[in-house]
């Protein structure tokens, strides 16, 4: 057994323990105090222990069956990382538990000082920011009015009261906010703006885990910037679709415009979201192969457009996990190899939930920004090798390679789409009947408004005849979008699906992994001629 296979069982074992630790805890969330007994741990902790060395002391007395042992002793440490799992999600839930400042919510007025952490999250009326107290080193969420502005790295004096996220039939809020460590929330308080805090000897320990804030700070300041550019150049609704799919702000478009999107299934080209960058990634770098690169020149080339989206964006955490996916399904492209590419993303998920394991139930981009790569990886070669051996069979077509890159525009949507339909569903209830239409219609032109759209905003930055110039071609290319959109949106297109159990998506990737396993033992090798 080779090492990398061993890493992926291990790593695979680590993530099943963190998902039984949450179906546990799910039905009050982590901080319900539901967990695996640990007398049950207990019993696994010794079995594995107890496998190993048996295994080990085995090993050197039968030399002769090297290879049943070897199995056994994977088997027996797959086991205490299964143990490790449950164990790393009941240590997060012990944090929350335990929080101090959580503890004073829901009774009464208090007065706290921080450090705003992130961008202010601007709406039309209001705004959301993230503070980090001094004195306990918690987040706090407080919701404003829209003015006056605040900006990163201010240092505030918030007064009101403290509450715990709301928790509904339809939505959890605090859930939703638990895995960005958030567990207080404060509506309309007062707040007080008292300097910067760069200059302050507390100000390392308030940002704690949050490196180069210097270099964040200028990102902010060179996205507000370009921001403004693109405000300058193009009308809405077209610049603040621009914005989303540019900068991943979508506060400023309008509901009616969202919902448009929504319905046609085209949401994630306005959002930041694991499928946007998988499928945007792969697109750039198929376009590149069209154009000749080699393809290692094109891996990287991809691969630069992924950082520098990124950080355009200014460095959210569901943008990094979505890049970090992305180059995942690149560097398994780059090596070629189906089996060490699986391997590769389940290794790097479980060093993820390592880091964060409520990233698991309670993040919505990281569970698509996963399964897009999954369907990717394992489902979009066998659809590109069965529509090749359709092109032949009816119409004796066989395609070229440069022109199976265009094919690829299509299966890589469709792999994506249908491997994280079920996701959607369950958190949404909403299913687009025209999503696989629209996507194959706009995903080939989101490259272009990326491209113009970033040149646009950047030269507006310095010169605002040449942005608008350069705002041309993005702005026929938005026309067409909402051509698209128009064309495609109304009833007959969605369907709202109310209450949709867990059990059924989970129950619907049962049947999509017994479907590629079969694909790839009895279809798959009569396609790869054609």
């Amino acid at each position: 057994m080779t090492s990398s296979k061993i890493l992926f069982y291990l790593s695979l074992s680590f993530i099943v323990g963190i998902f039984l630790e949450s179906v546990i805890s799910i039905q009050g969330g982590p901080a319900s105090g539901g967990k695996i007994p640990q007398f049950v741990l207990w019993v696994f902790l010794f079995s594995a222990i107890l496998i190993i060395f048996i295994c080990l002391f085995a090993y050197f007395l039968f030399q002769s069956s090297q290879e049943l042992w070897n199995k056994l002793l994977v088997a027996g440490f797959c086991i205490l990382f299964l143990v490790l799992g449950i164990l790393r999600l009941q240590i997060s839930e012990f944090n929350i538990a335990g929080d101090e400042l959580s503890k004073l919510n829901d009774k009464g007025e208090i007065s706290l000082t921080g450090v705003i952490i992130g961008e202010p999250d601007v709406k039309d009326t209001s705004q959301k920011l993230k503070i980090k107290t001094y004195d306990f080193g918690s987040t706090v969420l407080a919701t404003t009015n829209r003015y006056p502005e605040y900006k990163y790295l201010d240092e505030v004096k918030i007064t009101g009261k403290l509450e715990t996220p709301i928790e509904t039939e339809e939505f959890s809020y605090r859930n939703y906010l638990l895995k960005d460590h958030i567990y207080s929330v404060m509506y309309f308080s007062k707040i007080e703006t008292t300097g910067k805090a760069s200059g302050d000897p507390s100000f390392a320990k308030a940002l704690a885990g949050k490196p180069f804030s210097a270099i964040y700070s200028g990102i902010l300041w060179l996205k507000a910037k370009m921001r403004q550019s693109i405000r300058i150049s193009f009308l809405p609704p077209h610049s603040s679709i621009l914005e989303g799919v540019i900068l991943g702000n979508k506060s400023a478009i309008p509901q009616e415009v969202k919902d448009k999107f929504r319905i046609t299934g085209l949401s994630h080209i306005i959002a930041i979201s694991g499928m946007h960058v998988v499928i945007l990634s792969s697109i750039v770098m198929y376009f590149l192969l069209f154009l000749g690169f080699w393809r290692n020149q094109a891996f990287y080339g991809a691969v630069i457009f992924i950082l520098v989206y990124i950080v355009l964006v200014g460095l959210p955490s569901s943008a990094v996990r979505a890049g970090i996916m992305g180059i995942i399904y690149l560097l398994g492209q780059k090596i070629g190899r189906q089996a060490m590419s699986l391997r590769v993303i389940v290794l790097a998920a479980g060093l993820m939930l390592l880091l964060n394991p409520l990233f698991l139930f309670y993040d919505v981009g990281f569970q698509l920004s996963f399964l897009a790569v999954l369907g990717l990886i394992l489902f979009e070669p066998i659809l590109r090798n069965f529509i090749k051996f359709l092109a032949f069979i009816f119409f004796r077509i066989k395609f070229k390679e440069k022109y199976e890159n265009f094919l690829m525009l299509f299966t890589v949507t469709i792999s994506a789409q249908i491997f994280t339909l079920p996701i959607i569903i369950y958190n949404f209830g909403n299913i687009s009947f025209v999503s696989i239409f629209t996507n194959i219609l706009v995903l080939p032109v989101v490259p272009g408004i990326m491209l113009f759209g970033f040149l646009s905003a950047l030269a507006g930055v310095i010169f605002s005849f040449l942005g608008w110039l350069l705002s041309l071609p993005c702005y026929f290319l938005l026309i067409y979008v909402f051509w698209v959109v128009d064309i495609f949106v109304g009833p007959w297109a969605y369907k709202i699906i109310p209450d949709v159990s867990w059990v059924w998506a989970a129950v619907s990737y049962v049947f999509l992994g017994i479907a590629i396993r079969y694909s790839n033992k009895k279809l798959r090798m009569k396609f790869l001629d054609y």
